[in-house]
């Protein structure tokens, strides 16, 4: 299963707020065996919204979007999805009825527009806030708050499956320019997914599907360099 990941709003783009959601959810997605190919940051417009989601829900099994729920001026992203989709805004009753009988609130606390969605989609209930999320086809819908975003995504979190990776890091403490004989000799004799990151000592992040292909790949690793004596970060 591959996938994507659209975060919205300007305030993204202007760098007042850091896209942590985006991290959050590759590293869930990754864990599930998804293969995440891309994430994109689109400002609040429908447009955009939607030219990036109609690309995307063609190319990818899954596209997960987040930010831009609610009623007020700027949360057009309901209205983007529905335009991605040729549908309709409507009042989902089902949503409606969450939030009055489980969620606490009354009708006459919610603003106009609250409960609205793309025509037929299949709502998802927000238990720490109050603006419901969606599922239309291969699109999901989340709230942009964190923690609203992730209590959300735990709920559709099983429709995220793929072949699991294994991973193993060695950290070497020696320059990164040093170490590429050995990482396209380690590439060569096992087939795995390497990556070197540079910081404090160089981190080689070995991965594969294959639980004893990767322990074998990373011990070969380190019988072949000076390790770093910190330990790698997960």
């Amino acid at each position: 299963m591959n996938g994507a990941v659209v975060t919205v709003g300007a305030e993204l783009l202007a760098g007042r707020t850091a896209d942590t959601n985006a991290t959050w959810l590759c590293r869930q997605l990754h864990d599930r065996g998804v293969t995440v190919e891309r994430v994109t940051t689109v400002p609040d417009r429908v447009g955009d919204i939607a030219r990036v989601v109609n690309e995307y829900r063609a190319e990818y099994d899954a596209v997960v979007v987040t930010g831009g729920l609610g009623p007020t001026h700027d949360d057009v992203t309901m209205a983007g999805i529905a335009a991605a989709f040729g549908r309709s805004l409507e009042r989902s009753d089902e949503a409606l009825t969450w939030l009055t009988e489980e969620g606490g609130y009354t009708r006459e606390e919610l603003t106009t527009g609250t409960a609205d969605l793309p025509r037929g989609a299949r709502p998802l209930h927000n238990e720490v806030g109050v603006a419901p999320g969606a599922v239309v086809e291969s699109v999901y819908v989340l709230p942009g708050v964190p923690q609203e975003m992730k209590t959300m995504f735990e709920l559709v979190a099983d429709e995220f499956t793929g072949q699991p990776l294994f991973r193993e890091v060695v950290v070497a403490d020696e320059p990164e320019s040093a170490l590429v004989g050995r990482l396209e000799e380690l590439r060569a004799e096992f087939d795995v997914t390497v990556g070197s990151y540079p910081g404090d000592g160089v981190r080689i992040s070995i991965e594969s599907a294959d639980e004893d292909l990767t322990e074998a790949a990373a011990a070969w690793v380190r019988e072949r360099v000076e390790e770093h004596d910190s330990e790698p970060p997960s």
